[in-house]
């Protein structure tokens, strides 16, 4: 694995680096030590993974309050996505700045996100699976979420027909 640093501090880009041959390939998508000796957390408390039936699927902007705050490793199983970040830290020279990377079955990326940070995506094919690898208990009533169009951030998402959630679609705008 090679750990990429993205424009916005703290999160990385996971490069896998699969050996293969004619039976297929095998590559390593975690390795405690690796993450420990680029100073990230390494302690995950659960799995998910989301499907996604249709192309045009949008999830997000997603978080968790404190102190339930989250941080993701977030993998492409099947299919690709338009993956979104916003950096929610006050306190962040990069706060309210977004960045977007496209996450795949092919591509051998994943995204570490960490905490303090908003995340989404858009399916860009059918049946798309992201795998995720979470540091928090999943906590509904600190639950949180921005608008995926929310003027605050100006995302500029691929120009599908979306299919979004209700939740998704009705956060409030977001203050300073």
């Amino acid at each position: 694995m090679r750990f990429k640093a993205t424009g916005l501090q703290g999160l990385y880009l996971v490069l896998l680096e699969p050996s293969a041959d004619e039976r297929g390939s095998f590559a390593r998508t975690f390795c405690r030590q690796e993450f420990i000796d680029q100073n990230l957390n390494v302690d995950f408390a659960q799995n998910s993974i989301s499907v996604n039936k249709k192309r045009g699927t949008l999830r997000g902007m997603h978080y968790q309050a404190a102190p339930a705050e989250e941080i993701k490793l977030i993998q492409c199983m099947r299919g690709s996505v338009f993956d979104v970040v916003i950096d929610l830290r006050p306190d962040s020279p990069t706060f309210c700045e977004w960045a977007s990377f496209e996450l795949s079955d092919v591509n051998n990326q994943m995204l570490y996100v960490p905490e303090g940070f908003a995340h989404g995506f858009l399916a860009l094919e059918d049946q798309t699976i992201l795998y995720y690898m979470i540091s928090a208990f999943y906590n509904p009533e600190l639950a949180r979420g921005v608008r995926y169009d929310d003027p605050a951030f100006k995302i500029r998402w691929p120009d599908l027909d979306l299919i979004i959630a209700e939740k998704d679609r009705s956060w409030p705008d977001f203050r300073r």
